[in-house]
């Protein structure tokens, strides 16, 4: 009797400690069972970061740190502003409030991602105690106006500023800095970095020009100041990003320039400004790289409805015809050929108040905004057609003065290998 029950008292240990090791090897093979994630090529993954839309690119750069290595990167940022289209940057009135100094300036409630210009400086080490207590308080908002498919819509940056924007490269725009009278800003408001820039020649706004190139041979970006005295004569003063100071140069000939009512124009490595009111037979051209003016002729006198805009890198003049009611697209490849070509004419019944804004750089169509009325209109060059574009979302101003601008990631010192300013 004693035995049989040691011996059912031994199977049923048996039986606890097979159970026991079925359970530990069945635990064993489940840590095994690593799920193997097929090995994707650093170009694969950048490819498909590349076609991620630009709130969704900033999201996924913290996902881990080989994606935050990438997209800040020097190639990807290029290789994204390639990719990226024109847009048409703006700025739009709001209310101003009334804070005190020790109260920094905030946005609205309602909109907790918005910030301010002024308030980002203040809390920089940049910005001195006595700087601080004269802060004045934002009284615009930043927006921009996208087309894609003959449509357009007004998105937000969610940020705010207190001055004009004065011009715009490669994501990259130059504000006006309330905080210190005549002192500029530079600012990517995409990534929300920004750096107040030193004092330069301080002249009244009707009296001068600002422009916002980059160097292809060093890779810095130029801010080009020009201003007028009161006996006419325009001298020019630049400040490269990466160095930070401003250094005079020689300006364009006495008796080019008229006013400084047009923004310059980016192309064929130049910064290019019309001159005149109206009537004006030529553009002033400054090269980037050498920093010197040239004028340029024009194929016919620019009046008032004429600009000129960037065409696929080139300079591109755009004339009205009334007596015909046509439109001529003349380009420019080179400063020194001063060759002008007619590339196009676009018939548009009597509307000839149209004013060209830019081109866009994937697809080519150029963009016009009708003044009497500031409703916007698109040439689809292939197809030779021209319509009006139909706003989907949010309302564009009539009185808002737009710039060309490009979303993009770029940095002013990332691309000559300096420390990077605050943020």
């Amino acid at each position: 009797m004693a035995k049989s029950i040691e011996n059912k008292d031994v199977s049923l240990l048996r039986l606890v400690e097979e159970r026991a090791l079925t359970k530990k090897i069945e635990e064993e093979k489940r840590k095994q069972q690593v799920i193997v994630v097929p090995y994707v090529p650093k170009d694969c993954v950048t490819n498909i970061l590349l076609r991620l839309p630009l709130d969704s690119l900033q999201k996924s750069m913290f996902v881990c740190k080989p994606w935050y290595d990438i997209i800040n990167s020097t190639k990807f940022i290029d290789a994204h502003l390639r990719r990226s289209e024109t847009v048409l940057i703006f700025l739009s009135s709001i209310k101003k409030e009334r804070l005190f100094p020790s109260s920094p300036p905030s946005c609205p409630p309602e909109k907790p991602n918005c910030i301010s210009v002024e308030s980002k400086l203040v809390q920089s080490k940049s910005v001195t105690l006595f700087e601080q207590s004269v802060v004045d308080y934002s009284s615009f908002s930043v927006h921009f106006l996208e087309f894609n498919g003959g449509k357009s819509k007004i998105v937000e940056y969610n940020l705010r500023c207190g001055g004009d924007i004065r011009a715009t490269c490669n994501g990259l725009i130059l504000l006006d800095n309330k905080m210190k009278k005549g002192g500029l800003i530079v600012m990517n408001p995409v990534t929300r970095k920004l750096s107040a820039l030193p004092l330069g020649t301080l002249y009244p706004p009707h009296k001068e020009s600002y422009g916002l190139a980059l160097s292809s041979v060093t890779g810095e970006y130029k801010v080009v100041h020009l201003f007028q005295d009161v006996m006419g004569y325009v001298s020019c003063e630049i400040l490269n990003l990466g160095t930070r100071f401003w250094r005079e140069i020689d300006g364009p000939s006495f008796g080019l320039f008229g006013w400084f009512g047009y923004s310059p124009v980016s192309a064929i490595g130049a910064l290019h400004w019309i001159p005149q009111i109206d009537q004006s037979d030529y553009v002033v051209s400054m090269e980037v790289d050498k920093e010197k003016f040239h004028q340029v002729p024009l194929p016919k006198s620019c009046k008032t409805a004429d600009r000129i805009v960037e065409v696929g890198g080139l300079l591109g003049f755009v004339t009205h015809r009334e007596e015909v009611c046509q439109i001529d697209i003349w380009i420019l490849n080179n400063l020194f050929g001063e060759v002008w070509t007619k590339h196009h004419s676009i018939t548009v019944g009597c509307i000839l108040d149209m004013v060209p804004l830019f081109s866009l750089r994937i697809k080519g169509d150029m963009i016009f905004k009708r003044d009497e009325d500031g409703s916007f209109y698109i040439y689809d060059f292939q197809l030779g057609t021209m319509t009006k574009v139909e706003m989907v979302e949010g309302c564009a101003p009539l009185s808002a003065s737009y710039l060309p601008h490009i979303n993009s990631l770029v940095s002013w010192c990332s691309r000559v290998g300096t420390q990077n300013m605050q943020d």
